[in-house]
């Protein structure tokens, strides 16, 4: 059986990602968004497409959509992009941080197992009443503290995991609270290859991020648009850093491009397509080779993005 990949418009092989964009937010629609954090509030698909379509011409062949479910997140909208771009689409099940829901809401209330159940439907049926099904499950934290909605959150994905096999984005709030997860990880018995962590790059410490990655974790990095002025940026430095020490299999790159003042279509700096046209010749222009960053643009994104079919026949006793 080949590796596949849980899209949006359906399962494909693995190895038809092309270059892939880990972690991005095409469509932020909620009535959260709009009222408290308005310079991310993206809910329009005709400019997602705008955007997506500059990323295409200049290579990119997929995109992860991490806004999780109740948050902001549209299956509808995603499916309606990736369908007008051709671009695969890998939308995300799970919680974000408790500042994109009410307190009152469901999610915020169900037990651990009931929540779960909310995830394995969104990928194994459909988010949001629709045939359009998620790829993947993310988990948050907001710093060094586990409290006890990141663990609910965390135990919920477990149980999900081990159903559905699909694999694990993590947020890092500010970059923080990696090696905390990673020890709940374990203590749940979450294979740590299947998850990888988001934002880390915020805190550029080598040592730090050599901790991480002796773990087995994969990260990715994300803070290249907001460093793209810069001559020798900072993630480009740590990425180059982490490769001499070993562990290129574990890295990938996203824009975590939100804001409405990055992309190009609303007139924002330096667009979504940069990462892949103008931070690769930043990463080149410091000593990587096109090699490695087919390593981190394709092959490492194919590896972590693909379901684990064992676990659910297991799991579904085939």
């Amino acid at each position: 059986m080949p590796n596949i990949v849980r899209t949006v418009l359906g399962d494909i092989p693995a190895d038809q990602l092309g270059v892939t964009y880990m972690h991005e937010h095409l469509i932020i629609d909620s009535p959260i968004v709009s009222r408290d954090f308005p310079h991310i509030h993206l809910p329009s698909q005709a400019e997602a497409i705008a955007e997506v379509m500059l990323c295409k011409s200049q290579g990119v062949q997929t995109m992860v959509d991490c806004m999780p479910t109740g948050s902001g997140r549209s299956a509808t909208k995603l499916a309606e992009i990736s369908k007008a771009t051709g671009l695969n689409i890998v939308a995300t099940a799970g919680l974000h941080t408790g500042r994109y829901y009410q307190p009152t809401d469901d999610l915020e209330t169900m037990d651990a197992e009931d929540l779960a159940e909310v995830f394995i439907s969104d990928i194994q049926v459909g988010m949001e009443g629709t045939q359009y099904k998620a790829g993947q499950l993310k988990v948050v934290t907001s710093g060094h503290v586990i409290n006890d909605r990141d663990r609910r959150l965390f135990e919920a994905v477990a149980i999900a995991h081990q159903a559905t096999g699909a694999p694990i984005l993590s947020h890092c709030e500010h970059g923080k609270g990696a090696l905390e997860q990673i020890e709940l990880f374990h203590e749940l018995r979450i294979p740590i290859h299947r998850v990888t962590l988001s934002h880390t790059d915020k805190e550029a410490d080598f040592g730090y991020h050599k901790e991480i990655l002796a773990s087995g974790i994969n990260v990715e990095y994300d803070q290249s648009l907001r460093q793209s002025d810069l001559a020798e940026p900072p993630s480009a430095l740590l990425m180059k850093a982490m490769i001499d020490e070993g562990f290129i299999d574990q890295i990938m790159l996203g824009t975590d491009g939100a804001r409405r003042s990055l992309w190009s279509s609303l007139g924002g700096t330096p667009g979504l397509a940069w990462l892949y046209s103008g931070w690769s010749k930043k990463l080149l222009a410091i000593g990587f080779t096109q090699t490695q960053l087919d390593q981190i643009f394709i092959d490492n994104p194919a590896k972590a993005l693909t379901l684990d079919m064992q676990t659910t026949e297991i799991t579904s006793g085939k």
